[in-house]
């Protein structure tokens, strides 16, 4: 079920030593960090203490910015303040226990002679210290030791080197902070919850509705099916299935897909627990729809965030846009030596939690965004008018273009900007990345961050993520803007032959200060995407040439592990399979054949596994962001839904939707604001309440990224070292590699929470037609045609085998066909299924061609039928 956007918040935020305003330390969003060593006896209470993790989870007021330089912690203390404590260096968190012996040691330097107050004491009034000393620092690192006697129990204290006090700017360096005694923190036991773990939003009245328990019970046992009164309305019987590899737990499976009735608050108990309330409806997946494309409009960049839009608790102004404290977007440099020139690049999605903008990252989900609209707009079961002007909260509806377009025009155009102007060296190339020069501490609100942003240089994947996407933008927008469309086809084709031109510039892995590196050195697969698109805009030979000359088109392109940034290929083969085009039909069936393929394998793994998640990389290895690769898993599900209606593939993106909404072994849905137990506090330096209450939890629709067997942040592997892979992730703020949230996270989201809405749509009720057939022309000339036939299941039981048949008004004779058995007998014509298309779901579709002749005229058939029932 959808939780409430205005919700409290459970997180005890610690309150600062003085009313200062305080910025939490971070690290990049996307180093590679060694785990935390494990602790040792007498117990360690300090965590990253010798900064080999960044900073966090270090805190320090604006009075005493900080960086990691190496190896060790510097703050540029200002100049002015009074008080020890008007600057400050602190970990909260510290647990201490009365009566205890403890040790604090540390080395410390100073720019000049000074004298420093350290303190262990509470974190919160009334401030009692355990320790009190002050400290004379001098210039050389110097080890001081400090034993005393703890006089307080409590796991609130901090450790906090006060600095302040100077009339003069001056550095402090802090490195091995250590502090030693009482008992080893408890070890992190996550909330899982009742042992039975079901989709917490809810399940389609037709579709799959699958649970998992978890219980070393070695015999089948009872489940009943409960309403929101209590009254049972169906039962059953478990079946083990052993012990689930990817988290170690022992499970039960149990199906009540044949329960069918519409209702809200359904409980499942089975085994002697009872699982968390969720739903029965047809417009399950309505809501998230809506609250994933809101997402974008959340992250925009330039532009204010008004409260007519997203409401009070989240309107902010428009950040970097060169007003005071910002250094702006709006006349950025190049890192030294890169460049000698200033771009305005303006506008886009902030891509994360933090401020910085990339273009690979903001490739793929630009491209995303927009191809929800364009399956809405091709697909036989798809709705455009769900995402028509009007749809969305954002300043640009009532234009009369679609609003999911306008928001994707807010990082096209973004992406543009992006493109060296003509006149300059590598001119055409994309700049990969701008962001600011050092990393921002959270919470840091846009129009408040202080640093220099930079343009960093040139790359062959950016140029190439330019060039795909501008193409795309060429087709989609030519009907609402061609002026817009034809600069995007003119950027796309300048990119293409940059690319061409410059093959092997790639990303430097060690630029990751400030924000992530985004490093790719095969960039194979981005030639392939952005011909594949450039092909669908343009018809030209010259990039199909391209496209078939790829080892892309010849490789299992949809992989176990997903796509992603980094592994572009899908996409250019997905939309090669559904937007129209000039595809002979042999090329046509090879493209769509390769999606199909592709999602038998999702669909097999998500059958298999016991949680039903369409995901299983190599020795269960999940990535950063896992839950990005599981959807991206499910829009290949999808499309080979549309292509061919079967069961199988809609059934499987369903269990998808269980997984990430609470059907997994942490039984926690990772889209906040829907599940009983959601994802509350994803790293993000305005979405920050568990740091600053005054801040707001993220809104609704809004993607955690999972399980990353990685754990390279220091919260995750201090609380989630030997995790089990489906195990390893925390709803921490600073968890930023399980727990952020990226654009291009939130991208498939939506368009898988738009397929699904319109797939529910398509389900009929029993009384009503149970098919009907889709005839179209898809080209004609003097004597020919070719037509596309599609045969759709309106009824709510799947269609096994299928024969559709009608009649030819004129004198059109079927000369081949593809996708279907077709014969003719004089003017009656009958079209069979093939092998793999011989099921269509209930509001699924199979699709087929077919080619012929036609003298004098060529008029559509007007009846048809399906096995013999009539059809609309």
């Amino acid at each position: 079920m959808r939780r409430p956007r205005g919700r409290p918040n459970t997180t005890l935020l610690v309150p600062l030593l003085v009313p200062l305003v305080v910025t939490a330390l971070t690290v990049p969003a996307f180093g590679g960090l060694a785990p935390v060593a494990g602790a040792q006896e007498p117990a360690e209470q300090v965590s990253n203490g010798d900064f080999a993790a960044g900073l966090q989870p270090w805190w320090h007021t604006e009075t005493a910015p900080a960086e990691v330089v190496d190896g060790r912690l510097c703050a540029d203390v200002t100049g002015g303040t009074v008080n020890p404590w008007d600057a400050i260096i602190a970990q909260n968190g510290i647990t201490l226990a009365d009566g205890e012996a403890y040790e604090l040691s540390f080395t410390a330097s100073a720019s000049v002679p000074t004298t420093i107050s350290t303190n262990v004491q509470l974190s919160a009034e009334p401030y009692t210290t355990a320790l009190s000393e002050r400290v004379a620092l001098g210039t050389d690192m110097t080890e001081l030791r400090y034993s005393f006697t703890s006089n307080l129990a409590t796991d609130a204290a901090q450790v906090a080197f006060q600095v302040g006090g100077s009339a003069e700017p001056w550095t402090f360096c802090l490195d091995d902070v250590s502090l030693r005694g009482g008992e080893a923190p408890p070890p992190y036991e996550p909330d899982t919850g009742p042992r039975v773990r079901v989709n917490q939003v809810g399940y389609l009245p037709s579709g799959p509705k699958h649970a998992t328990v978890v219980s070393d019970a070695a015999e089948p046992f009872a489940w009943r099916l409960a309403d929101a009164g209590g009254t049972v309305v169906a039962e059953g019987t478990s079946r083990p299935q052993g012990t689930d590899p990817t988290s170690n737990q022992p499970t039960h499976h149990i199906d009540f897909s044949g329960f069918r009735e519409e209702g809200t608050g359904y409980t499942l108990t089975a085994d002697g627990a009872t699982s968390h309330p969720f739903d029965i409806r047809q417009d399950v997946y309505s809501a998230l729809r809506t609250d994933a494309l809101a997402f974008f409009y959340h992250q925009r960049s330039g532009a204010e965030i008004e409260a007519e839009y997203v409401g009070d608790e989240y309107a902010r102004p428009a950040g970097h846009l060169q007003v005071a404290p910002n250094r702006g977007d709006i006349e950025v440099p190049c890192q030294p030596g890169v460049c000698d020139y200033t771009l305005d690049v303006r506008g886009g999605w902030y891509d994360a939690g933090d401020h910085g903008k990339y273009v690979v990252n903001g490739g793929i989900s630009a491209a995303q965004v927009m191809s929800t609209y364009e399956r809405a707009l091709h697909a036989d079961g798809g709705d455009p008018a769900e995402l028509a002007d009007g749809s969305l909260a954002i300043p640009e509806r009532g234009n009369g273009v679609p609003d999911v377009l306008d928001e994707a025009r807010w990082q096209v155009e973004f992406l543009l900007r992006m493109q060296v102007p003509a006149g300059h060296q590598q001119a055409g190339m994309a700049h990969h990345k701008v962001h600011d020069q050092n990393w921002t501490g959270l919470p840091l609100l846009p129009h408040e961050d202080p640093e220099l942003r930079e343009l960093h240089p040139v790359s062959t994947a950016a140029t190439l993520n330019l060039a795909a996407v501008g193409a795309q933008c060429a087709r989609l927008f030519d009907e609402y803007d061609p002026g817009f469309a034809a600069r995007c086809l003119g950027a796309a084709e300048t990119a293409w032959d940059a690319a061409k031109a410059n093959p092997d510039r790639y990303a430097d892995p060690n630029d990751g200060t400030g924000g992530g590196a985004y490093s790719d050195n095969d960039v194979t697969d981005e030639f392939y995407w952005a011909a594949a698109e450039l092909y669908l805009t343009t018809g030209s030979d010259e990039y199909w040439a391209e496209v078939a000359a790829s080892r892309h088109h010849d490789t299992e392109v949809f992989t176990d592990s997903g796509f992603g940034w980094a592994s572009v290929a899908a996409l250019g083969m997905l939309n090669l399979a559904t937007v129209p085009s000039e595809l002979p039909a042999d090329r046509l069936t090879f493209v769509r054949d390769a999606v199909v393929q592709g999602a038998q394998r999702y669909a097999a793994t998500a059958t298999a596994e016991a949680y039903g998640v369409p995901y299983a990389p190599s020795g269960y290895e999940y990535v950063w962001g896992s839950n990005s690769q599981v959807l991206n898993n499910m829009v290949v599900l999808a499309t080979a839904y549309d292509l061919t209606g079967r069961a199988e593939f809609a059934d499987a993106v369903l269990t998808g939707w269980d997984y990430l909404l609470g059907r997994n072994a942490l039984n926690q849905s990772y889209v906040t604001g829907y599940g009983e137990h959601d994802a509350r506090n994803q790293h993000h330096r305005f979405w920050a309440n568990q740091v600053d209450a005054s801040l707001p939890n993220p809104p609704a629709g809004s993607l955690a990224g999972g399980p990353n067997t990685g754990i390279q942040d220091p919260v995750a592997a201090e609380h989630l070292a030997g995790c089990a892979p489906a195990m390893c992730y925390i709803d921490d703020i600073g968890s930023w590699a399980t727990n952020e949230v990226t654009i291009n996270w939130n991208a498939p989201l939506a368009w898988m929470a738009s397929f699904t809405d319109d797939l529910a749509a398509g389900q009929q009720s029993p009384e009503e037609s149970t098919c009907s057939v889709s005839y179209r022309v898809r080209d004609e000339w003097t004597g020919g045609f070719v037509a596309e036939v599609t045969v759709t299941n309106t009824g709510i039981e799947p269609l096994r085998g299928w024969t559709a048949s009608w009649q030819y008004a004129g004198d059109q004779r079927v000369t081949s066909a593809w996708n279907a058995r077709v014969t003719q007998a004089g003017t009656a014509v009958t079209a069979e299924n093939v092998a793999w298309n011989a099921t269509v779901a209930p509001g699924g579709s199979a699709r087929f061609g077919l080619q012929g002749t036609w003298q004098g005229s060529n008029p559509r058939p007007e009846a048809f039928t399906v096995n013999g029932t009539d059809c609309a």
